[in-house]
């Protein structure tokens, strides 16, 4: 099992940026984004319409271009948590996180003994098809994944220290838009409410040892996020990326063709 990339920077109090791509299931995407140099892809199953076939391609192009998969699940129960790591997922995101005792879920399916009870296989690109030292498998595979809930709700934010302290969660990771329809003032992400939720979090991660993360919208946000401790940061989407793209070259052409049509000559 190769060693993760993310969890390799964590360790070292390092930060991470996270693209998302889910809206264009591509394994080219995921591969142009490991031939740039990021650490890791948010391959996102819970908002998108893509099987297990289809994410076992993408975490092939990762392995190709070593680059850590990251898989937000789709919640449907004990497959809905082991099938990404058996295709070989390096790090799992669970949405909408609501109470210790399911981030205490999470980790028992996840984990195998003694931080939990997964079902053992071995069969899988995790396992190098059964080609792995099954001690080892396991040793390895508690060791090199990792799991982030997501807090988007008020509930997860009220009960946020008892889920920072279950063990086996790595990374608390904040939703602010879902959040600000939790507290009632979406769109507003920079509401007080939000602000302070957000302040919340990052203090309940600080206090359990466990890492913490948001969506930023810019370096300048970025920056000071990391300054307030956090470390994975999710940036940028593939259908974000192409309709800026294309619009941009759109506008351009659009203002050649308008300066033509006054006589001008660029």
């Amino acid at each position: 099992m190769r060693k993760s990339r993310v969890l390799e920077k964590l360790r070292r109090d390092e930060w991470i940026i996270i693209p998302q791509v889910g809206q264009i299931p591509s394994f080219k995407i995921v591969e142009m984004l490991g031939m740039i140099g990021f650490d890791a892809v948010w391959i996102d199953m819970e908002h998108k319409d893509f099987g297990y076939d289809t994410l076992a391609q993408m975490t092939l192009a990762c392995r190709a271009t070593g680059i850590d998969p990251v898989v937000r699940i789709v919640k449907d129960g004990y497959t809905s948590v082991i099938r990404p790591l058996e295709a070989g997922a390096a790090g799992l995101i669970i949405p909408h996180c609501m109470s210790p005792e399911e981030a205490a879920k999470i980790v028992r399916w996840a984990k195998f003994a003694p931080e939990g009870l997964r079902g053992v296989d071995g069969a899988g690109v995790d396992g190098n098809y059964i080609m792995m030292d099954l001690p080892q498998y396991v040793k390895d595979a508690n060791r090199e994944t990792f799991l982030v809930v997501q807090i988007e709700d008020r509930e997860a934010v009220e009960c946020v220290e008892e889920i920072a302290a279950v063990k086996g969660i790595d990374v608390l990771f904040v939703g602010p838009a879902d959040l600000s329809q939790s507290y009632g003032v979406f769109p507003n992400f920079d509401h007080p409410l939000i602000l302070t939720a957000i302040d919340k979090v990052a203090e309940a991660a600080t206090r359990h040892g466990k890492w913490w993360g948001i969506p930023v919208g810019s370096v300048d946000h970025a920056r000071e996020m990391i300054g307030k401790g956090a470390r994975f940061l999710a940036h940028g989407a593939e259908v974000i990326v192409l309709t800026e793209g294309f619009r941009a070259i759109k506008d351009r052409f659009d203002a050649l063709r308008k300066d033509l049509a006054k006589g001008g000559e660029s």
